[in-house]
Order: C-alpha cells, then sequence, then structure tokens
C-alpha cells in the first residue's frame, strides 16, 4: 500500500476512528492525539493486512487496540466529564443531544472490552464481523450485548 492509497483509506474509514476516538478520550486535543497515534499505528501496520477480511475490520481492530493500550498508559489522573463531544459536521436536534449525552456517558462506564463490543454494534457490524474483530466466538458476542444492554439500562434508568 502506497502513500496515496493509505491517504484514501484513512479518508474513507475517518469516521470509524473518530467514533473510537470521542469514546476512548475526553478532551479534543486528547482525541486529535489518539487519531493520530491510530493513524500511526495504521501506517506501521499496513503491509499486515492480507486481504482475509474486510478493511474495515482491520481498521477496527487496531484503532481499538490502540485506542485501549493508548487509554491504560493515560488513565491515571483521567477525570470523565458527562458531556458529549462535538461531532464532526453535525448539528443534531436537543432531544437527540440529550440522549446521546446520557448513552456516551453510560458507555464510559463500561469496561474496554464492553466498550469495544457495543462500539462495532452500533457502528451496525454483524455478529461475525464483531467476533472476528475482537477474536470471540459469535454466539459469546450476542451473550455480551445482551450483558452490556443491561448494563446500559440500569446506568441511563
Amino acid at each position: 500500500m502506497d502513500e496515496s492509497q493509505f491517504l484514501q483509506l484513512i479518508k474513507e474509514h475517518q469516521g470509524i476512528i473518530y467514533k473510537i476516538c470521542q469514546l476512548y478520550r475526553d478532551i479534543k486535543e486528547d482525541r486529535e492525539d489518539l487519531f493520530q497515534e491510530i493513524t500511526f499505528q495504521l501506517w506501521k501496520s499496513r503491509y499486515t493486512f492480507k486481504n482475509e477480511s474486510k478493511i474495515s475490520t482491520w481498521v477496527y481492530r487496531i484503532a481499538l487496540n490502540t485506542a485501549i493500550a493508548a487509554f491504560r498508559k493515560k488513565r491515571h489522573g483521567v477525570e470523565y466529564l458527562p458531556l458529549l463531544p462535538d461531532f464532526p459536521d453535525e448539528t443534531p436536534n436537543e432531544d437527540l443531544v440529550l440522549r446521546q449525552e446520557r448513552l456516551f456517558v453510560a458507555l464510559k462506564q463500561l469496561s474496554d472490552g464492553d466498550k469495544a463490543i457495543i462500539t462495532l454494534y452500533l457502528e451496525d457490524l454483524s455478529y461475525k464481523q464483531i467476533a472476528d474483530i475482537i477474536g470471540i466466538s459469535e454466539n459469546y458476542v450476542g451473550v455480551k450485548l445482551n450483558r452490556i444492554k443491561t448494563k446500559i439500562q440500569k446506568i441511563i434508568f
């Protein structure tokens, strides 16, 4: 993969990367730093993609692994703000913003693994795709999602 192909890949999958950055970082500058770190890790790993899965699966896997690793390094002293970060180029209505804020605050309270699974689920990935990215069975994805949904309901309501 040459530089122009890589830049096209980032352009096509920047939405995936933005969402992961929003979930694992509260401050805009930290999200930007994480975006750059994910991009760097994708660049370093560009020759490891073997076309055995969809490119988006590969991007998700590297982005989540980078975010989780970076999150663990930075976790000390992090204070979560119960605010929804700005979405790029979006101006949703107030009711939607309030619902998204409650969901986002709930997602922040989940474990790293649960955050990864629910993020992929909210992106409408199939159980098989989630299983491939996370490295668990499809059946276990279903079990985990049911448990995560229950946790989120308890947090929100």
